[in-house]
């Protein structure tokens, strides 16, 4: 859209039919997101060598706190948004690069279910206004999405299942309180 309309980071709206259209993208020179990639390596040698520096002069809880780590931090997510920004601009990906997953192997497969067991789970959407004129807004979806959790909450309840809390949210995950003492069951 070149409507000069801005995403929720406010950066202006890129959406090149192209890169974010339903065929296959072909010709895609990759220079320049290696490049970004490179970079990002480099920054995280960087912290690296920092941080053990700094550990080597400091405790944990003062290490954490020195500012040659929280510049680099930032330069590491600053290099983040931009890989992001490249990957989504030049390929329509909306990449998940900067979550973080333990592998704890297949243990979890040979253990018995107990009651009270529990896991979070989760559902997103991108959301995207037609390319025509129209009445819709995207404040509009959270409604939508709060109805379908509000749905789906009383369908795993109907099935015999506890929820213990769920959340709508816009922009970012919610974050649910993993707290085992919460009292909130619907």
């Amino acid at each position: 859209m070149s409507d000069g309309r801005h995403d929720e980071h406010g950066h202006p709206d890129e959406h090149d039919p192209a890169s974010h259209g339903r065929e296959p993208l072909t010709g895609v020179d990759a220079r320049e997101l290696h490049g970004a990639v490179d970079e990002l390596a480099a920054a995280l040698h960087a912290y690296v060598e920092t941080a053990v520096g700094v550990r080597a002069e400091f405790g944990a809880r003062e290490a954490d706190e020195d500012p040659r780590v929280l510049a680099l931090e930032g330069r590491v997510g600053a290099l983040n948004a931009r890989l992001y920004d490249l990957l989504h601009g030049r390929l329509g990906l909306h990449a998940d690069l900067t979550g973080m997953t333990w592998d704890d192997g297949d243990a979890d497969a040979d253990t018995p279910v107990e009651p009270g067991d529990h896991d979070t789970f989760h559902l997103g959407f991108v959301v995207e206004l037609p390319p025509t004129v129209s009445d819709l807004t995207l404040d509009a979806v959270i409604d939508l999405v709060d109805d379908g959790g509000a749905q789906i909450a009383h369908t795993l309840t109907e099935r015999g299942y506890v929820v213990g809390e769920w959340g709508a949210g816009r922009g970012a995950p919610v974050l649910l309180d993993d707290d085992e003492d919460d009292e909130d069951d619907l």
